[in-house]
């Protein structure tokens, strides 16, 4: 049985971060975003981690005085697919959304991403609408959205957000 822990990535991760975007054909985060990213106040990355190997990655953005979050990224290497590191990642953001007094989280996805939809929409997502275009190739996405319930004392754990599962 493997066992991973979600935390919030480190500067130590841009090399693991950058190369798993790179399995995507367009719209891949880059170095330099991934620094941005990391560490910035408006900005959490979550990654997956095993003994200093990262499996997958999720990047949830932020805008001062609104309620709703943004999942922009959730990626899982194509070697570890099928072991709930998507939808341990994809728990950790929306936890970090209701601990930021988020009510909703909001995302984009290709509509013929069959694998990412069922995660989404088995973990509560509706379908908002569809955007044409959407996409750097010029595919469109679905806009999905959950409201989030406001987080509570006992969902947090005092000072270590990071979980493990196996």
């Amino acid at each position: 049985m493997l066992n991973w822990t979600i935390r919030p990535a480190v500067p130590a991760d841009l090399e693991a971060l950058t190369a798993l975007e790179a399995r995507f054909p367009s719209d891949r985060l880059r170095r330099e975003s991934w620094r941005r990213f990391v560490g910035a106040r408006s900005a959490e990355v979550w990654v997956a981690d095993r003994a200093g190997s990262v499996a997958g990655d999720a990047v949830v953005l932020y805008r001062r005085n609104s309620r709703r979050a943004r999942l922009y990224s959730l990626v899982v290497s194509d070697r570890c697919g099928g072991q709930g590191i998507g939808r341990a990642l994809l728990r950790a953001c929306e936890q970090a959304a209701r601990l930021r007094d988020c009510r909703e989280l909001r995302l984009e996805v290709r509509p013929d991403n069959a694998t990412a939809l069922a995660l989404y929409q088995t973990s509560g997502y509706r379908v908002i609408r569809r955007r044409e275009e959407f996409y750097e190739d010029g595919s469109a996405a679905l806009l999905l959205g959950k409201t989030l319930e406001a987080a509570t004392i006992s969902s947090v754990r005092a000072g270590n957000f990071a979980s493990s599962y196996a």
